[in-house]
């Protein structure tokens, strides 16, 4: 029901920032969470930071102090400034939209399911 498209990743050297940007087709229920994930090579999809309406972050450890999420409803855009980042950030980022945020695993819940279809960032000297 939601479309949810990212843009803003590409090839960057450590050290260096980048903003990504998620926007979405309509902002109801299934947009009251919003969050990035990221996919490494062979490794799981997880979630990197996530803002829900009524103030509620997530953060995960690596991103912490680094990454902020913030969210412009006039835009209907949800993005990720990603500052000093590191080989191991390169991934594949992908913009998740749902009800709520369950911290413990980091994922979000309620039955809305939507997913963009990700942005490649590569982080190499």
């Amino acid at each position: 029901q939601v479309q949810l498209v990212e843009s803003g990743g590409g090839l960057v050297q450590p050290g260096d920032s980048l903003r990504l940007s998620c926007r979405f087709s309509k902002d109801n229920i299934c947009t009251e969470a919003l969050g990035w994930f990221r996919q490494a090579p062979g490794k799981e999809r997880e979630l990197v930071a996530a803002t829900a309406k009524g103030g509620i972050t997530y953060s995960a450890d690596f991103a912490k102090g680094r990454f902020t999420i913030s969210r412009d409803n006039a835009e209907k855009t949800v993005y990720l400034q990603m500052n000093s980042l590191n080989p191991e950030d390169t991934a594949v980022y992908y913009c998740n939209a749902d009800r709520a945020i369950q911290a413990s695993p980091g994922r979000l819940i309620g039955g809305c399911n939507s997913w963009g279809q990700g942005t490649q960032v590569t982080v190499s000297s």
